[in-house]
């Protein structure tokens, strides 16, 4: 199956904005970002593609935020890019072992993790969004944890970023300067 790229201007390429059963045929394709492409890039295509709005219920409120952005300038020092990650963990021993699989959405400076939390989303619009590795942890020893090279759906994408950004809510006068 090909690969679906993301541009920076918010299209999906091959799919037109108003074909809906091409957009959610898509959903469990492999995703390949524009380079440069942002978080701007990003809510940009919900913004064409509104069936993707229906896939989390925090989009409307960040969308909103999104619109209301300034246009330029939205960049926090600190964080250089923002990461799309995935989590394949082995928990629960002794005892019931299970195994979680989750996303995570976080900012990178140079080789470090940061946390974006503390960050309104018009901060974060022009900072550059890549796709990160699967780590794979056992039974929580963070000694042995070992990346892979993967890939991401649209709709991995869609709902990890929709999923973290959607506890965003520190009010402005309350963030963390730099």
């Amino acid at each position: 199956m090909e690969n679906v790229r993301l541009n920076i201007d918010g299209t999906i390429e091959t799919i037109p904005k108003w074909d809906q059963a091409a957009l959610l045929a898509c959903l469990a394709r492999q995703i390949e970002l524009a380079p440069d492409y942002t978080l701007r890039s990003f809510f940009r295509m919900l913004a064409n593609y509104d069936a993707l709005v229906h896939l989390n219920a925090f989009f409307p409120d960040l969308l909103d935020q999104f619109r209301r952005g300034p246009d330029d300038g939205c960049r926090v020092a600190g964080i250089d890019w923002l990461v799309l990650e995935k989590t394949v963990e082995m928990v629960g021993f002794p005892g019931e072992p299970r195994l979680d699989i989750y996303r995570r959405f976080t900012g990178w400076y140079g080789e470090k993790s940061v946390p974006i939390k503390n960050f309104q989303v018009d901060m974060l619009l022009n900072t550059e969004v890549r796709l990160g590795k699967l780590r794979h942890v056992i039974f929580g020893d963070q000694v042995d944890v070992f990346e892979f090279d993967t890939v991401f759906t649209l709709f991995e994408l869609v709902e990890g970023i929709g999923w973290e950004l959607g506890f965003h809510g520190t009010p402005r006068e309350c963030q963390i300067r730099r």
